[in-house]
């Protein structure tokens, strides 16, 4: 999915950056380095062992913000400096490496984002110097996990509810901070809901944004008396909320 704004090249959320990974990445891509292996090839299988909610399938998602970090990754001068705080006892010659490194010499094979896999078989591919890899997998990791698992269960609710009946996500209040609720709104979409009512979902993937009202609005009208004198306005209201929700 496309923004409205145009293909966004960058991923979602800044913080999708080197750095969010697990620090056993970062000294194990030292110990490759130290060893002389930066040049050696690897070949990494992304996969799952079991399905989730015990189901008999998975809706596998979050491919597009792979290729985004793939894309993007680069180690900035503050992320070295950070890791110079934090490892003291690496040698110089491996911060000089790193902060030249990208991901140009990887390349990436995958199951379209959106299909129904299963256990065990690989959904991304990763091939290149062993080092890079190395430090790109706890990343794939929390892009793909998560947005697989809302996936799937959005999937699960359709199949239930069958094709007749119109399924929206509603979830951005309780969702696990903002990129929890845009992640969910995103892989609702993808595993086959209709909408959601997170806008700025709507504005970056092209979601069809629908929505009711909240029992505020309910509760602002005291009697029948303002329902009365407002007759025209609970009217046009009416008409606002069934082209939104229907």
């Amino acid at each position: 999915m496309n923004g409205q704004n145009g293909n966004y090249t960058m991923p979602t959320n800044s913080v999708v950056q080197p750095l969010l990974t697990d620090l056993y990445q970062v000294t194990m891509a030292y110990a490759y380095w130290k060893t002389g292996k930066m040049e050696d090839k690897a070949v990494f299988d992304l996969f799952f062992r079991k399905n989730p909610f015990r189901g008999e399938f998975a809706i596998f998602a979050g491919l597009g913000e792979c290729v985004k970090f793939l894309n993007n990754f680069r180690f900035s001068c503050s992320d070295i400096a950070y890791l110079q705080e934090i490892l003291p006892n690496v040698d110089q010659g491996f911060w000089e490496y790193l902060s030249q490194l990208d991901a140009s010499q990887v390349t990436m094979s995958a199951i379209p984002e959106g299909y129904v896999v299963f256990p065990k078989v690989p959904l991304i591919r990763l091939e290149g110097p062993l080092p890079v890899i190395q430090l790109l997998e706890t990343t794939f990791l929390n892009l793909i996990n998560y947005a697989s698992l809302v996936a799937t269960n959005a999937a699960r609710f359709r199949i239930t509810a069958g094709d007749g009946v119109q399924l929206l996500e509603f979830g951005l209040r309780r969702a696990q901070g903002p990129d929890g609720g845009l992640s969910a709104s995103k892989y609702c979409y993808i595993g086959g809901f209709d909408g959601t009512s997170n806008v700025l979902a709507g504005k970056l993937f092209g979601i069809p944004v629908r929505g009711t009202h909240a029992h505020a609005f309910v509760n602002s009208f005291s009697s029948l008396d303002d329902v009365s004198e407002n007759v025209s306005f609970l009217d046009f209201c009416f008409k606002i909320f069934s082209s939104l929700f229907f």
